[in-house]
């Protein structure tokens, strides 16, 4: 029912933009904003917050329905995104009807306006970058990285940085339209969010470019320098300590003009007090400062005042759009360094000039706490004051205030997580913590089933996690992640090709699975075959090349395991047992063409 729905929806969506007349932009331009509201409203439900109950459904002939089978709407929804990802999702989210409505709305808007049907009315030229930022939520809504999603986004952004990548083209196409300053702005945020999208991909040195760019058009220059100072309550002695200094090259919100500023000082203020970090609570559950206090600043360094830790000179007022690209340096040093608690420390002069601002957007605040919850919570001095941050951050996102409009600005701009994927995290820091049976809760809710296995195998309760997921299968039994997370905690090959089955044979997990338990029990020409299609369907898979490879040269197939070792390191250059494989293939093959020659 729901696929015939929307393939009569797209029906009329083609009537109401036909024929092609005087009247077409506008039309056009109607469906766009239409798509724009339901996007902006499954952001709000599922990124920025606050949480309001809407219709789950965005058509109000819908709406008394709601109560007689939209579940199984919902379920379509979430199997279409499989379908076209090969990646289940990453959690529970609301309004997935919204998103699916506004991606067609977008792409069909986006066709006519290139295929010149339609002349170029004001705004139809953004569609491709509301187009890739779906795209990229989308990728983000998916537990893995797929090709497919990527080679859509890369396409997308091209289009957007043609229209939007430079100062001129958007003073061209916009004109009298822009406030002082906002041509340099809205530049900076195309090559931001071109940014985050590489980066997500792990392209960093691309990724680099990109934030190079947005630093540029944002008028910022920054540097990391030492400067003694204390770091602790009790710390008598000063030390170096790394901080940033920045200056703004051109005076760009003059740049922002007044509404913004007032904009940012409001969302600033509510969001300083819905977060709670100010709190005393927060404070005294660490002897370490939130930021250091320094020597040249504070003569009696150490005193244990929490108030003005920073020095007036050490910091400047920073724009919204500067502090966001602060904040992107702390992507490129979470994919280029090692993952330890010195790549932590590298971040935290970005962390802690953004700390010290007046004024911030609370998706730029929330963004800035996430960083500084994950550097802390890897500290045992710290971890307790991560916990109680973390606790506030989510508890944040679900209060009333700011409202949406406060908080909307910028999200594009961070890679902030999502409502679910930041519960998630709440979760797995409750359980390093050994909070268990608070995690099992959230699990739950966000029906975060391999997540929820791994909890009652710790306290010794396998059983109760199957009995749940049987439960829930009685309910929603064509959901094959169900079946998959039944499979993975029983052992058992026919719950994944029962997922297979429901999935119409595009769940990709369930395909790897299946070849991980060919290869263990020998069968490595099925195994082969398993990871075949499972790669097919999402080519982006970490370590599904190399494991490809490894069954082929079990199976003798030399030249799929070459493909496969070509493939997995052409995708992370520093595995060194995919290289070292990939010799031994050749010097395999070398041997088998001089003995038939």
């Amino acid at each position: 029912i729901s696929e015939q729905f929307y393939l009569e929806l797209n029906k009329n969506l083609d009537a109401f933009l036909l024929p092609y007349d005087s009247n077409s932009p506008s039309r056009a331009f109607l469906l766009f904003c239409v798509g724009v509201a339901a996007f902006l409203a499954f952001t709000q439900n599922n990124l920025t917050g606050p949480y309001v109950s809407v219709p789950s459904f965005p058509f109000v002939f819908m709406r008394g329905k709601e109560s007689n089978g939209m579940e199984k709407w919902n379920v379509w929804a979430r199997n279409h995104f499989m379908s076209t990802t090969g990646s289940d999702l990453r959690g529970k989210f609301s309004l997935l009807q919204y998103i699916v409505y506004a991606k067609m709305l977008f792409t069909k808007v986006k066709n006519i306006f290139l295929e010149g049907k339609v002349d170029s009315f004001t705004g139809l030229r953004s569609t491709s970058l509301w187009l890739s930022r779906l795209v990229l939520l989308q990728q983000r809504l998916s537990e893995e990285h797929t090709s497919a999603l990527y080679e859509s986004l890369q396409v997308l952004m091209a289009e957007t940085l043609n229209h939007f990548g430079k100062v001129e083209n958007i003073e061209s196409y916009w004109s009298t339209w822009l406030r002082e300053g906002e041509s340099s702005s809205l530049v900076s945020m195309v090559h931001l969010e071109s940014g985050i999208i590489e980066n997500i991909y792990g392209r960093v040195d691309q990724s680099r470019k990109y934030f190079d760019t947005a630093e540029e058009a944002s008028g910022l220059q920054f540097s990391v320098t030492g400067v003694l100072g204390v770091r602790t309550l009790d710390q008598v002695d000063a030390l170096a300590q790394r901080v940033l200094f920045a200056n703004t090259v051109t005076p760009i919100c003059v740049i922002g003009s007044r509404r913004s500023c007032e904009l940012q000082s409001s969302a600033s203020k509510l969001g300083e007090d819905n977060l709670g970090l100010g709190s005393d609570e927060i404070h005294k559950a660490s002897n370490v400062l939130m930021v250091p206090k320094l020597l040249e600043n504070k003569k009696d360094a150490g005193n244990g005042d929490n108030g003005a830790q920073n020095g007036e000179d050490t910091s400047i007022s920073l724009l919204a759009i500067q502090q966001a690209v602060i904040l992107s340096r702390c992507l490129i040093i979470e994919k280029k360094a090692r993952d330890d608690e010195m790549q932590r420390w590298d971040m935290a002069p970005f962390i802690e000039a953004v700390d010290a601002q007046e004024l911030s957007y609370f998706i730029i605040q929330c963004f800035c706490n996430i960083l500084r919850i994950r550097w802390e919570s890897s500290r045992n001095r710290t971890k307790e004051r991560a916990l109680l941050m973390m606790d506030k951050l989510v508890q944040s996102i679900y209060e009333s205030f700011p409202r949406a409009a406060q908080r909307i600005p910028c999200s594009f701009g961070v890679y902030f997580p999502t409502i679910p994927a930041l519960r998630k995290e709440y979760g797995e820091l409750l359980v390093r913590c050994g909070m268990i049976g608070d995690a099992l809760k959230i699990f739950e809710d966000l029906e975060l089933w391999d997540n929820l296995i791994h909890c009652y195998c710790l306290l010794e309760k396998k059983a109760v996690a199957i009995e749940l997921i049987k439960a829930r299968l009685c309910e929603l039994p064509n959901d094959p992640r169900l079946w998959c997370s039944l499979g993975d905690v029983t052992n058992n090959d026919a719950y994944y090709e029962k997922a297979l089955e429901v999935s119409n044979n595009r769940s990709a997990r369930a395909k790897r699975s299946l070849a991980r338990s060919a290869y263990n029990r020998g069968d490595y020409e099925t195994s082969k075959t398993f990871w075949e299609s499972a790669m097919a369907l999402n080519s982006l898979f970490p370590d599904g090349w190399f494991a490809l490879g490894a069954a082929a040269l079990k199976a003798r197939d030399m030249e799929k395991a070459l493909e496969g070792f070509q493939r997995a390191v052409q995708l992370d250059p520093d595995n060194g047992e995919a290289w070292n494989n990939l010799a031994c293939v050749y010097a395999i093959s070398s041997v088998a063409l001089h003995v038939t020659s």
